[in-house]
């Protein structure tokens, strides 16, 4: 039996992907110094994605940072702890992390729109039929939608949620070939490597229950996620049939690597059929 280890020609199909959802941190958004947007990064970020686009392929990006977005404007010098207070900062973050999106993409010939998602809309049938519906338009018109969640009026996904899970829902809800987690780190490790010099670096999983022990939560103080949620993410979209890439978010250039086939980050095997 093949080990989580090993290494195959598996990425070379990654070619071949036709619709890639893409989720970024809000770590990989901003400055660690002062936690504002880094609008270099964000510019390289973009382009990559109108690339991906401009080579005939579907692309869905997911974007933290609303919270970030919208503390920075306040001028809030610390991490919102108040349901209430981080309501109010992802509802002024959401309108300009938009808005610079839009402005971007402008910049690359190509058109972005805003979808927030909460969980009740994957969850009940007729707002996912809704949902799966607005996502095959957009797309088909070469629209590129950039989901979060919908952090104004749900308290759920801010007290439990996170854009990892979101991210592979959404992959799961438009039947992607591909789900890409930018993140700051390049991949799954043994152990923490920040940590444990001795951590070994993990560049194929087939068998997630192998290594669904080795979640570590977050550091950041931007962000919610962590490891934990990465693998979390990586059951759903696996189960739904997607394969997944967690990849460093430091180096937006890791899009197209891992799109070219390159060894880049952790590659999750999907164990499912595609739903």
């Amino acid at each position: 039996m093949k080990s989580i280890h090993d290494r195959d020609d598996f990425r070379a199909s990654l070619k071949d992907r036709k619709r890639i959802v893409v989720k970024i941190g809000t770590s990989s958004l901003t400055h660690p110094e002062t936690g504002a947007l880094n609008l270099i990064k964000l510019e390289k970020l973009v382009r990559e994605l109108c690339d991906l686009q401009n080579a005939g392929r579907d692309v869905i990006l997911v974007s933290s940072g609303a919270i970030a977005v919208g503390r920075q404007a306040v001028h809030i010098d610390h991490r919102p702890r108040k349901i209430q207070e981080k309501q109010a900062c992802a509802a002024i973050g959401q309108a300009q992390l938009m808005m610079i999106y839009q402005k971007l993409f402008q910049e690359y010939g190509h058109i972005s729109a805003q979808i927030l998602l909460t969980k009740d809309t994957i969850d009940e049938d007729l707002s996912r039929y809704n949902a799966v519906n607005t996502f095959e338009e957009l797309l088909s018109m070469g629209v590129i939608p950039v989901v979060n969640e919908n952090d104004t009026i749900s308290t759920y996904e801010i007290q439990f949620g996170d854009n990892d899970s979101l991210s592979a829902r959404v992959a799961a809800l438009v039947r992607a070939d591909l789900l890409i987690l930018l993140s700051d780190i390049d991949g799954l490790y043994t152990d923490d490597p920040r940590r444990n010099e001795n951590a070994s670096f993990i560049p194929i999983v087939r068998n997630l229950s192998e290594v669904m022990h080795m979640g570590k939560g977050s550091d950041s103080d931007v962000g919610t996620g962590g490891m934990e949620t990465k693998l979390h993410a990586a059951q759903i979209a696996g189960n739904a049939g997607v394969d997944m890439i967690i990849a460093n978010g430091d180096d937006f250039s890791n899009i197209h690597r891992i799109m070219r086939g390159d060894e880049t980050g952790t590659l999750f095997v999907a164990s499912g059929n595609r739903l």
